[in-house]
């Protein structure tokens, strides 16, 4: 896949998923803003291990809750690189997959703990398209590849606010790709389920990976790099067909 004449933002980019979806990017030859909020160091090392490989990439701090902050980002990227191919809106409010936690329960979950995830999902992604739109409507191409969960299909752990939130993103998606595919911009969504592994399934034991593996058609879990390079697909011209779709890379276990 090559895609050295891609210039690509991706939001939440200093860590876990993030960082290995950026990591990919800059391996394929696109260049990349790694957008992070608080891991400076952490976003630093992304920047400079796609360098190293022969990439081309920056690191941009960006509250994504805040318009005017993130078109100074897409700015600064469309400044460094001339223009900006694709988005990616990958970042996530802290979140603690814990499946005792109140969260998971409708008498006990709080509706600020919505407020703070869609603010941190949908907010971002609204964002970041508004502040991408004139340029790629301009240019008449755009890639906007939304990241989810599988658990908007089955939500095996009712993580309330968080899955909700995701689940929000979806309808973003599809409205999205419904009125901006006239002007040529793309946008879809990808669907993790139980990484291997990420800041959130570190604490996961190997029985639980071994439970969810022997669940799932092909009998194992999807990794983080892998994860990734599924949506190095959908920045990819590869996919120039395809807009408004939702797909679960998780190795079958949720058939949508």
């Amino acid at each position: 896949m090559n895609l050295q004449d891609k210039v690509v933002l991706v939001t939440g980019a200093s860590r876990g998923v993030g960082a290995a979806i950026a990591r990919e990017l800059g391996r394929e030859g696109a260049s990349v803003c790694v957008n992070y909020f608080r891991s400076t160091d952490l976003a630093e090392k992304v920047v400079s291990e796609i360098n190293a490989n022969g990439g081309r990439a920056f690191s941009h701090r960006a509250d994504v809750t805040d318009l005017e902050v993130v078109q100074a980002m897409v700015n600064s990227t469309i400044g460094r690189y001339g223009k900006l191919d694709a988005v990616v809106n990958n970042a996530l409010p802290s979140y603690s997959f814990n499946p005792s936690a109140s969260y998971t329960h409708i008498e006990t979950v709080e509706w600020d703990q919505f407020e703070r995830q869609f603010q941190g999902a949908v907010k971002a992604a609204f964002n970041t398209t508004r502040a991408a739109l004139p340029h790629m409507k301009k240019r008449g191409y755009g890639k906007i590849v939304n990241i989810a969960t599988n658990l908007i299909y089955n939500p095996v752990v009712t993580y309330y606010d968080y899955t909700t939130a995701k689940a929000a993103l979806l309808g973003l998606t599809r409205n999205l790709a419904a009125e901006l595919g006239p002007h040529g911009i793309r946008v879809n969504l990808v669907a993790g389920g139980l990484l291997h592994v990420t800041d959130a399934s570190r604490v996961t034991t190997e029985e639980v990976f071994e439970a969810v593996a022997r669940s799932s058609p092909l009998r194992r879990v999807v990794t983080v790099d892998e994860f990734a390079r599924a949506v190095l697909f959908f920045v990819s011209d590869w996919s120039d067909p395809v807009t408004g779709q939702s797909i679960a890379f998780d190795a079958g276990l949720t058939m949508a």
